[in-house]
């Protein structure tokens, strides 16, 4: 009689590359983060769960490893998100989305890792910084 309806989870991609210290703790990070989500999201609503929800303050998402280079259409999306600020840590040699796209095509190792998008949210953070990549989850 009922149906439930049920949120889909967010998307987060992480471009990874594994020979990268920087990457590998970024993921990590992610893989932290969207466990503690999941902990959140399933929690008996019967119980005083307050300190263990400060902690996590996003909905439980889906968390995609890509060790390679973005698609075109990928590229433009996270390339909008970043905004003029943060485009130029994207793609090495590039100063604008059109050439960011022409030295991806060239060699996907142009292309500067990790980066985190949030499809759903249309965010995205270029590097390493831990507390940039935490705030990009965590905001609403």
């Amino acid at each position: 009689m009922f149906k439930s309806w049920s949120k889909t989870r967010d998307i987060i991609t992480v471009f990874h590359k594994p020979s990268t210290p920087g990457s590998v703790r970024v993921l990590n990070l992610l893989k932290q983060a969207s466990a503690e989500a999941s902990e959140t999201a399933t929690i008996d609503q019967a119980g005083d769960h307050s300190a263990q929800q400060q902690r996590v303050t996003r909905d439980s998402f889906d968390l995609d490893v890509v060790e390679t280079a973005p698609t075109r259409d990928q590229m433009k999306n996270i390339w909008d998100y970043l905004g003029a600020k943060g485009t130029g840590n994207l793609v090495r040699g590039a100063s604008s989305e059109s050439e960011a796209v022409k030295k991806v095509a060239e060699s996907g190792d142009n292309f500067v890792r990790p980066v985190v998008v949030d499809w759903s949210n249309g965010r995205a953070y270029a590097g390493e910084n831990e507390s940039e990549i935490l705030k990009l989850l965590n905001q609403k």
